[in-house]
């Protein structure tokens, strides 16, 4: 289904008030993620120019730009290289916003127009213009705008991430009720991307949406990670290895170095590439840092990516043969895994945490009390209060145990069941 353009309120804060002040404007975020749709939204209402750049040679890129804002420039002239154009630009712009999307196509043909815009912005670009540049590679992004010896390290007013959106904006917008876990277990299989959220039906069950996406014949989803990882410039087939192993329970860098046969470090420089690219996420014991620590585990950040990994690859073979209740365990246990992350947001500063005899699900410190933590256990079920009651007293048993308790020993517990959804 077709969804109306909601929430992203911030992120049209941060364009107004960039569009007051003028200068350049970096919006970056992963594909699918909505830019070009906030972009397209809130340029239409300032009467801003937009152009999508293409992968094409230099000169078909130029002429596609200039084709995308032509008709609203005023001047029968055509550019033949980057300096006609930002000449027309100087003098045809006026005070307007100009969105260039895609611009890491552009600087892949042609490592000189970061050099060349940066020339523009310091002596020519017309007062109260803006410029908005926007990717969808976050590491690209990254080396053009925050790396030091970049052309344009530094020029942008403001760097806007685009994030994946949150559950209740998921909830609002495809009209589910946020408090049924069944409307969680489909947030699962899409997580905050808006394309993905276009294949979910009011009627339909988690199961239902799984199959629409990932098993139905020639799914949407099907090649998403090899999309993914090529926006990012992440090539071969070690990226696509490492997802495979963490997705499937590898997620200590030595269990990940097992699984491709290699030596653990040999994998340092891949890891790191999947982390830039939000692909990864690394996780580290409550209170820890890289320095105090050797304790390292990595999980597939996005929710339906991780689906891929975790449900998709492994079970695509033989999902046909599945019963019903195969197939909802298979989405239900992927869904607790979002579900630990969803009780993790709801305390600032939350991870999990890890030694030798314990595990605790949550650590916190207590945003009631800086003083204290709170220890939680999650669970994605229903839970009565008696057996919440049990769980409580064993949680604070293993506490007990735990070498932590000794720099914090004043602590509170909590047991988040699926009454926490919403």
């Amino acid at each position: 289904m077709r969804l109306e353009f909601v929430n992203r309120g911030p992120e049209l804060q941060e364009l107004d008030t960039a569009a007051r002040r003028g200068g350049l404007v970096v919006v970056y975020g992963r594909r699918r993620i909505g830019k070009t749709r906030l972009l397209r939204n809130w340029l239409d209402r300032h009467g801003g120019l937009y152009s999508q750049a293409i992968e094409a040679g230099a000169e078909m890129q130029i002429l596609q730009l200039w084709a995308d804002i032509a008709p609203r420039m005023e001047t029968p002239l055509a550019p033949r290289t980057w300096t006609d154009l930002l000449e027309l630009l100087r003098t045809g712009i006026g005070r307007r916003a100009l969105c260039i999307d895609e611009f890491p196509y552009l600087v892949a043909q042609d490592a000189s127009i970061p050099s060349q815009i940066q020339k523009w912005l310091d002596h020519s670009q017309p007062r109260g213009s803006l410029l908005i540049l926007a990717g969808s590679s976050t590491r690209m992004m990254g080396d053009l705008f925050l790396n030091r010896g970049a052309p344009l390290f530094g020029r942008a007013q403001k760097l806007l991430a685009i994030k994946p959106m949150s559950y209740g904006a998921f909830c609002d917008a495809c009209g589910l009720d946020p408090r049924d876990i069944g409307t969680f277990e489909k947030f699962s299989c899409v997580g905050g991307v808006p394309r993905y959220w276009e294949f979910v039906e009011k009627r339909q069950t988690a199961v239902q949406l799984a199959e629409a996406l990932f098993f139905d014949f020639a799914p949407y989803m099907e090649q998403e990670p090899d999309r993914l990882l090529r926006d990012e410039g992440v090539a071969g087939l070690n990226a696509l290895a490492v997802l495979e192993a963490v997705g499937r329970g590898a997620e200590r860098p030595s269990e990940i170095a097992s699984r491709l046969a290699t030596a653990q470090t040999n994998l340092s420089r891949l890891l790191q590439q999947l982390l830039d690219a939000a692909l990864l996420h690394r996780e580290l014991p409550f209170g820890e840092s890289l320095r105090s620590t050797r304790k390292v585990l990595y999980r597939i950040q996005d929710p339906a990516v991780r689906f891929w990994f975790r449900v998709f690859s492994p079970h695509r073979s033989l999902w046909a043969t599945y019963d019903l209740s195969q197939k909802r365990k298979l989405v239900h246990d992927h869904a607790a895994t979002v579900f630990e992350d969803y009780c993790r947001a709801r305390y600032p500063g939350a991870s999990r945490y890890w030694e030798a005899n314990c595990e605790f699900d949550l650590v916190a410190v207590d945003p009631d009390d800086s003083t204290r933590l709170v220890v939680g256990e999650v669970k994605f079920r229903a839970i009565p209060a008696a057996e919440k009651k049990r769980l409580t007293v064993s949680l604070r048993a293993r506490w007990e145990r735990a070498g932590l308790r000794a720099k914090y020993p004043r602590a509170r517990f909590v047991v988040l069941d699926a009454s926490a959804i919403g």
